[in-house]
């Protein structure tokens, strides 16, 4: 069942071409079937994995390392799953009536879906290999959904910033992952965290998890690597509301609370973690006051909720994990809310400059509600269900398990950061429908289609239903999603109203602050586009993507020089630096006294091969070289009949004997001077390579000879030549039995050589 939940978003891209045809324009209804279906069925799940059932299913893969396809389903995966499957169902509904009928559906629909079966994958995936698969491929699929309108510099640009920095991140962990198998011997996410002692006491600790955390922060946009996410705005408003409210940012989210049991409790944990949790909830709250785009003010306002749930995580209490996930859940709702009515302002208006909205709550009533209600939730209001989960993040701040310099600026940052929070939540709603008009708008507003106010009316009205009711959602979704992460029960329970508390007190204190500094919103915002960071970020990231670029041009016109003789080098000089590395640490002895006896003939064609070779080298014409490389090829045909192998030594007096005639007749078309005169460098350094690579095979032939680890495969086809391939010449057996399919693969491809050879004669006669 779990592989087919996760495959049906698939199964539905690849038919989405044929469904084009079908049912043409309104195919995004047609598709709001799929994440329907499978909300539905994943919500038929909730009373059994609340009970503490995990459903999981597991296919053997490459068991010799532990990589298999496990999937699982507990109530951590399964909130995630219901928050992909639910919001992606109204933002595929919601697509229907913001995307026109000239735009390519047919690729919007097939990389939407995708894109969600990624997500599905990643949280569903029991095993670490398989998340990093469907982890990259959320990179990839979000790569083409950022880039959607690729005619547009600003989406190549976003779409190529996200990619880089989520698949860099990504690389980064799946080496983090590499050292907990190192340390644990298991890529199963349950037996890792069965065996979590073996990590805490290892002296990799620090290292898996920083390389762990790096891909989660990536993926989740931490500072520093929240620059892509400003950027991906370029990306039509319902991809924006899917990615950037409940799914690709979220991933990392989704992998720091599977790691709190592994990791939680540790000094380390809680200085990276909420260290830069609480760095990212600062910047981007600082960061989206002073924008003039709707869609980057929401942008920097999620960089600043993230920063805020990734504070929670690192914390580790189960105080601060129930707060934790009521956010995450509050943020999925109230945010992709805010992103669709952002939609349908530009839709409607055909803008989302500030600057030129206000007003429109008479044009637009309905969006201004919803807009309020979200902002609202946002900011942290009674009654609505950011205030409960502002006011648990507030107590979570207040009561760390740890001490220090920042458990103690915990809580005061927290409320600086929650005062901009409110401030920039006021901006979005009463700056852009109340007032005057400031501005000439491309469109004249008006409200949107009914059917596409649908999806923010419903994650509206679900903020409403959190704030009034949040114990009935804390005890369905928030404590056994909590209880999933820290594998023992949570007992929180969710209130309105807590009485005067010190959690009141700092939100009284953010609603004071926060309605003091809107009533300067104009002079705070021209105090913040005036400061200007000598540290950049996104100018650190340019100068590494242009340097990049150069550096890697410089670096290709210097090592492809087009001759091959340098490419020769190259693949033997790694050879020989890898291999004879690897051989010089790892082999201890040769056993090289247990050989077959050498005889006189044998003798005698060895000295005459290494002095045809030595002539070869020395030769000052290209005859004489040309006859010295020939009696090489013959010597070696020589040895193939002394060792009774006639079917090579013919063949090898075939190749030799064309060769030597290929290389007569191309010497009419060759430049007059034999060999030019090389720098004594290159001379130095082609003979260092050719030594090194012979005194390497040489050593392995000779180990290999003397170290016997496995049976003989050569036993197998002699005792099995004659009764399984019919044939007592054994080699030919081999050849068009035992490894008949190899020799058909070379057969083919010695065709479609052939072929394209006399493709090009033939081009050239017609040419001539």
């Amino acid at each position: 069942m779990l592989l087919g939940i996760v495959l049906a978003p698939f199964v539905a891209a690849l038919l989405v071409p044929l469904l084009r045809r079908v049912a043409g324009p309104r195919i995004g209804l047609l598709l709001t079937i799929i994440p329907a279906v499978l909300f539905t069925l994943l919500l038929t799940l909730l009373p059994q994995v609340n009970s503490g059932t995990t459903i999981g299913s597991a296919w053997e893969w490459v068991s010799s390392l532990g990589i298999n396809l496990v999937l699982r389903l507990d109530s951590w995966s399964l909130l995630f799953a219901l928050l992909v499957t639910g919001i992606g169902t109204l933002v595929l509904l919601y697509s229907h009536f913001y995307l026109g009928a000239k735009e390519d559906l047919t690729k919007y629909y097939l990389y939407i879906l995708a894109f969600m079966g990624s997500m599905l994958g990643v949280v569903l995936a029991g095993n670490l290999i398989i998340l990093y698969l469907f982890w990259e491929f959320t990179s990839f699929t979000s790569f083409l959904l950022i880039g959607f309108w690729s005619d547009r510099e600003r989406s190549r640009y976003g779409a190529q910033k996200a990619l880089l920095i989520t698949v860099l991140g990504g690389f980064v962990m799946l080496a983090g992952f590499a050292l907990i198998y190192l340390v644990t011997g298991s890529f199963d996410l349950a037996e890792i965290l069965a065996r979590r002692e073996l990590i805490l006491e290892s002296p990799l600790l620090p290292y898996i998890m920083l390389l762990v955390l790096i891909g989660a922060f990536t993926k989740s946009a931490q500072v520093p690597f929240h620059i892509w996410l400003p950027n991906a705005m370029e990306a039509p408003t319902p991809i924006s509301a899917f990615l950037h409210s409940a799914t690709m940012v979220k991933a990392g989210l989704y992998l720091v609370g599977r790691l709190v049991p592994l990791f939680g409790g540790t000094a380390m944990w809680f200085g990276l973690v909420s260290g830069v949790g609480i760095a990212t909830l600062v910047t981007g709250s600082l960061l989206a006051v002073k924008q003039d785009d709707l869609k980057a003010l929401l942008a920097y306002s999620t960089i600043s909720q993230l920063g805020l749930i990734m504070t929670l995580f690192g914390l580790g209490t189960p105080l601060a994990i129930a707060a934790a996930v009521f956010h995450l859940f509050n943020h999925a709702a109230f945010k992709g809310a805010l992103f669709m009515v952002v939609g349908i302002i530009d839709h409607e208006t055909g803008t989302r400059d500030i600057n030129l909205l206000g007003g429109l709550a008479k044009q637009m009533p309905t969006t201004a509600a919803v807009t309020g209600i979200a902002a609202f939730a946002m900011a942290g209001l009674p009654p609505f269900s950011g205030f409960v989960s502002k006011e648990l993040f507030y107590e979570a701040t207040v009561h760390p398990e740890f001490s220090g310099w920042l458990a103690g600026l915990l809580p005061w940052l927290a409320v600086g950061a929650s005062i901009f929070t409110f401030v920039y939540s006021m901006l979005l709603f009463f700056y852009v429908f109340f007032g005057s008009p400031r501005g000439q708008t491309p469109k004249s507003p008006h409200e949107a289609p009914a059917l596409m106010l649908v999806g923010p009316v419903v994650l509206a009205l679900l903020t409403i239903f959190t704030g009034l009711k949040p114990d009935f959602i804390g005890q369905s979704l928030i404590n056994p999603a909590a209880a999933g992460i820290l594998g023992s029960p949570v007992a929180e329970h969710y209130r309105l109203w807590h009485g005067v508390t010190t959690p009141l007190l700092m939100s009284l204190a953010t609603i004071g602050a926060g309605t003091v500094l809107y009533l300067l919103i104009e002079p705070l915002r021209r105090l913040f586009k005036k400061v200007k960071s000598r540290v950049n970020p996104n100018r650190i990231y340019d100068w590494g993507l242009d340097l990049l670029t150069n550096g890697s041009a410089k670096l290709t016109d210097w090592y492809m020089t087009g001759f091959l003789r340098d490419y020769v080098v190259y693949i033997i000089g790694a050879f020989v630096v890898f291999v004879g590395g690897t051989y010089l640490l790892k082999v201890r002895a040769i056993d090289a006294w247990h050989f077959a006896p050498v005889n006189l003939f044998e003798l005698l064609f060895a000295l005459l091969f290494v002095v045809a070779v030595i002539v070869l080298i020395l030769a000052s014409s290209r005859v004489i070289g040309l006859i010295a490389l020939g009696i090489v090829g013959f010597f070696i045909a020589s040895f193939w009949v002394i060792f009774r192998a006639p079917d090579l030594a013919l063949t090898q007096l075939i190749v030799e004997t064309i060769s030597l005639i290929l290389f007569l007749l191309a010497f009419a078309h060759l430049p007059s001077y034999f060999k030019d005169l090389e720098a004594r460098k290159k001379k130095f350094i082609d003979a260092v390579t050719a030594t090194g690579f012979g005194v390497v095979t040489a050593g392995l032939a000779l180990t290999a000879h003397g170290t016997r680890l496995y049976e003989p495969l050569s036993t197998y086809y002699i005792e099995n030549s004659l009764k399984l391939g019919g044939g007592r010449n054994i080699v030919n057996v081999i050849l068009v039995d035992f490894r008949g399919l190899d020799t058909l693969g070379e057969i083919t491809v010695l065709s479609i050589a052939a072929m394209g050879v006399y493709a090009l004669v033939k081009l050239r006669g017609r040419a001539r």
